[in-house]
């Protein structure tokens, strides 16, 4: 026969399995009566406990206030019990001395419980801790507001907001006498206007000249190839309708010369007028007054011409790179005239014109001949002197033969 064995930890002290004879006595628990609790522990203070506010704190009151003067048995002079605690039975009171007070209320003087009672002694923290976090992070907040408030309370506005109140209030208007004097020192003085101008005219002169640089260094040369180009094809269909005129006009092109070294095809044109002739890109033959030469059909004489060297076309930039022997093409109505270049004056004054005479001086020659001078202004991009270069005719071939062996090369 088997008995029920009893649960683990119930009646150990009866049950004939575990019988110990050396657990001591307990203390038997005392009673208290409904009215009174057992007085809290002495709580040591803590700084959190005065930062707390009427909004955290828990105050639970269910007892009545004792009678003023009276102090609760076991609680020590100018403290305050807590409803729920057990100091009376560390301190050694019997049970029944007395209800205790129920009102708590935080240490300082001037602070008020929510039951009206002035709090004289440290306070035990009720609640869990994360609400008494929240409660002294707002009451830091809160005497930091009102540090300088009279009685430690918050009053007024604290330096932030007085800083942010005057970034945000309205300027005062200037008087008239202040708009003036800020208008007068916003004005520039004359030599900072008189700076300003010069600099504007010397940014306008500098684009002005940008400007006339490009046009005659590249328009120039575009627009005086386009009209040489026309001149030149003109010359071609009045020698195919079969035109003879019998005196060629001023400006007036009737013959085309070829350089082949320098790759130069440009029209003759009557006359070296500078707008009518040169300006438009072709070669001038001297026809007028004492400058007047010789055509190349002529039996004796000096075909002398002249062309820029630079801008407008430029077709003698480079007669300066001929050498003895090298061809140059004159091509007329009824043939091709071939001379090659014999010798060349790099620079002589422009009032020296015994250089187109028909036995033209400095070119080496000594009798009458079959001459071709060619002028151009030097150094480049100036008009200062004239540089020359002469050649002697080799050959004259009818148009009706093809062309010269220097152009068909």
């Amino acid at each position: 026969m088997t008995s029920a064995r009893p649960e683990h930890g119930a009646g150990e002290e009866g049950s004939p399995w575990f019988r110990a004879t050396n657990l001591p006595e307990r203390e038997p628990e005392p009673e208290y009566p409904y009215w009174q609790s057992p007085a809290a522990p002495e709580v040591p203070y803590d700084e959190t406990m005065a930062l707390r506010t009427q909004e955290a704190r828990r105050m639970v009151v269910t007892q009545a206030t004792p009678a003023p003067g009276t102090e609760p048995a076991g609680a020590a002079p100018g403290s305050r019990s807590i409803p729920g605690s057990r100091s009376a039975a560390h301190d050694g009171s019997a049970p029944g001395s007395g209800p205790t007070p129920d009102d708590v209320s935080a240490p300082g003087p001037g602070s008020v419980s929510r039951a009206g009672a002035a709090s004289d002694g440290p306070v035990r923290p009720t609640g869990g801790r994360a609400e008494r976090r929240r409660a002294a992070a707002k009451g830091r907040g809160r005497r930091r507001a009102g540090k300088h408030a009279p009685g430690g309370a918050a009053a007024g506005s604290s330096a932030a907001s007085v800083a942010s109140a005057a970034s945000t209030a309205p300027e005062r208007p200037m008087t008239r006498v202040e708009a003036r004097r800020a208008a007068r020192a916003r004005k520039d003085s004359v030599g900072v206007v008189a700076s300003r101008v010069v600099g504007e005219l010397f940014i306008t002169f500098g684009v002005v000249m940008l400007l006339f640089v490009t046009y005659q260094l590249w328009w120039t040369n575009v627009r005086a190839g386009l009209e040489a180009d026309k001149a030149k094809k003109g010359i071609e269909e009045a020698w195919a309708e079969g035109r003879k005129p019998g005196a060629f006009e001023p400006g007036q092109g009737f013959a085309i010369m070829y350089i082949p070294k320098l790759d130069v095809v440009v029209p003759i044109a009557e006359g070296i007028d500078k707008e009518k002739v040169l300006d438009r890109g072709m070669v001038g033959h001297y026809a007028e007054g004492a400058l007047k030469t010789a055509m190349p059909s002529d039996k004796q004489g000096n075909f002398s011409v002249a062309g820029h060297r630079n801008t407008h076309g430029e077709p003698f930039r480079y007669i300066n790179r001929l050498v003895p022997g090298d061809p140059i093409v004159v091509e007329t109505q009824d043939a091709y005239y071939t001379y090659e270049m014999h010798s060349i004056l790099p620079q002589t004054p422009p009032s020296n014109i015994s250089v187109i005479q028909p036995v033209p001086q400095g070119s080496g020659f000594s009798k009458p001949g079959r001459y071709i001078t060619l002028t151009t202004c030097t150094p480049e991009f100036t008009s200062t002197y004239r540089m020359i270069v002469w050649g002697k005719m080799v050959e004259e071939r009818p148009r009706s033969k093809g062309k010269p062996d220097a152009l068909v090369g």
